[in-house]
């Protein structure tokens, strides 16, 4: 009898979550699961028990690095509307770059399983929690060196922001170009 083929977890959650954020929850079967990870049905549900058991560790993979590079990216040195600026506009431009279209997994999950599935919609809440913190702590620091009014409310900001990144996956998903976004953005950092 064969050994049955050994593989990494870690590396499965990864080819996992690039196959969930392409297609979505719904449409990925397990059958596209085997075919993306190689590995037999079995190896699957003894590993993650069942495709939502795999769906949501893709979905924290997705949320904890993405969250981390997002983090990262503002906390550049430099002016903080010229850093924010540029990320947005790099996110837009990863997004319309990808020939899939698949925007943001955290947001379309939200579209596609909010309030269906609470372990899912938490882990989309904690996303733009992050987020959002993140914004809020750029839009203090530049409260801080005057760059933005400091009797503007930093929690509002975070969240404009926050939605201004939602808003841009989405169209971005769709757009024939970058115009509509680089609208969106531009206002966005006028409004700080």
């Amino acid at each position: 009898m064969a050994r049955p083929k050994e593989f990494d977890p870690e590396v499965a959650v990864e080819q996992a979550m690039e196959v969930f954020w392409r297609k979505g929850y719904g449409a990925t079967t397990p059958q596209d699961l085997v075919d993306a990870l190689g590995i037999g049905k079995g190896s699957l549900y003894n590993a993650f028990g069942s495709k939502h058991g795999l769906f949501e560790r893709a979905l924290r993979r997705y949320r904890d690095t993405q969250t981390a590079a997002l983090v990262e990216m503002l906390e550049q040195p430099g002016p903080v509307k010229e850093r924010l600026g540029r990320v947005l506009r790099l996110l837009a431009e990863m997004d319309l770059a990808d020939p899939d279209r698949r925007g943001c997994m955290a947001v379309n999950t939200a579209a596609e399983l909010a309030r269906a599935d609470p372990e899912a919609t938490e882990h989309v809440r904690r996303m733009l929690d992050r987020t959002e913190g993140a914004f809020r702590e750029l839009i203090r620091e530049g409260q801080r060196s005057g760059e933005i009014d400091a009797g503007r409310n930093a929690a509002a900001l975070g969240s404009l922001l926050m939605n201004t990144v939602v808003g841009t996956r989405i169209v971005a998903r769709v757009a024939e170009g970058p115009e509509r976004l680089d609208r969106v953005i531009s206002a966005a950092i006028d409004c700080l």
